[in-house]
């Protein structure tokens, strides 16, 4: 009798823990604006990893940098690691811009590098830009037909 009445009250205790705990408020989105799935941020760097597009042997990962360096300053490049030794190994950088309310990233500079019969490739640089504005770097992988793309949060840089 003893062990059915403790069994009555944990239920009972269990059902009313249940009930407190699903009253309680939850937001279902941040307040972060987000633009074409990069969180506009003040921090100081952002690093994006890749999303494999196409399934193989070759690509091992791939990531985005971007860096702010001091107001008009920015650090932006990628990297590409291949899981071996490969014909051909590729990074293409792309550095978009934009401003709070905008609705789309824009073009702002672009390069692109390729090392032969190597497993890797890495391509950087330090850009004077125009602050007021939130910048983003997006990466293009490849190893042999292997591919990949990365991009960055935009991180902001103000004024010179």
């Amino acid at each position: 009798m003893e062990k059915r009445i403790m069994s009555v009250c944990f239920a009972l205790l269990l059902v009313t823990n249940m009930l407190l705990i699903s009253t309680t408020n939850v937001k279902a989105s941040s307040d972060d604006l987000i633009l074409d799935g990069s969180y506009l941020t003040h921090d100081e760097e952002s690093i994006g990893y890749d999303t494999k597009i196409t399934r193989g042997d070759d690509l091992l990962t791939g990531y985005s940098k971007c860096v702010r360096l001091g107001p008009g300053e920015l650090y932006a490049g990628g990297t590409t690691i291949a899981s071996h030794t490969v014909e051909s190994v590729q990074v293409s950088v792309l550095i978009e811009r934009a401003q709070e309310g905008d609705t789309e990233w824009t073009y702002y500079d672009g390069w692109y590098k390729e090392n032969l019969n190597m497993d890797r490739v890495a391509s950087n640089r330090s850009l004077d830009v125009e602050g007021g504005y939130y910048y983003r770097v997006r990466c293009t992988h490849a190893a042999n037909s292997d591919m990949s793309s990365s991009f960055t949060d935009g991180i902001y840089i103000e004024e010179p």
